[in-house]
């Protein structure tokens, strides 16, 4: 990856709908190459989705610290499998520090999330406790990776 390729993608984080055109006057590229780049960043994995960003209107979010039985490294794939197809779980880290994982819930409200944290114990019985926080207000939200050359 080059540093016409870093530009491509620092501007396409902020905005994927933004025309070739546009790219190519930015960072000094053709349209057709800057159509190229972003054709082979799709291929090889680069560029993994676009995506919308829907606006909250409503729920909750909540940070859940995840205990799971020791030496039992095989439920983090089973866990991930399980988190892939619940939507609620919004991110999922495996972590160092006082929890072994890491999840990002939204939920209606308390009850919503009493519910699917229930389901994830009871279809992930190796979690042997699960610590709750409430955000109270999201200061900064965001997937945006810088691109450096570090």
């Amino acid at each position: 990856m080059d540093q016409f390729d870093r530009r491509i993608l620092a501007l396409v984080q902020r905005n994927c709908q933004l025309k070739t055109e546009t790219i190519a006057a930015e960072i000094g590229l053709s349209a057709s190459a800057v159509q190229r780049r972003l054709r082979a960043l799709r291929a090889n994995g680069t560029i993994a989705a676009e995506v919308a960003v829907v606006q909250p209107r409503a729920g909750m979010t909540f940070i859940a610290g995840l205990e799971i039985a020791r030496d039992n490294y095989e439920a983090l794939d089973r866990l991930r499998h399980w988190a892939e197809t619940h939507d609620n779980i919004q991110q999922l880290y495996y972590v160092t520090g006082g929890v072994d994982l890491i999840a990002v819930v939204l939920a209606r409200d308390a009850e919503d999330y009493d519910a699917i944290t229930a389901a994830m114990m009871r279809d992930n019985p190796m979690i042997e406790r699960i610590t709750t926080n409430v955000v109270l207000r999201p200061m900064k939200v965001g997937l945006y990776r810088p691109m450096d050359e570090t």
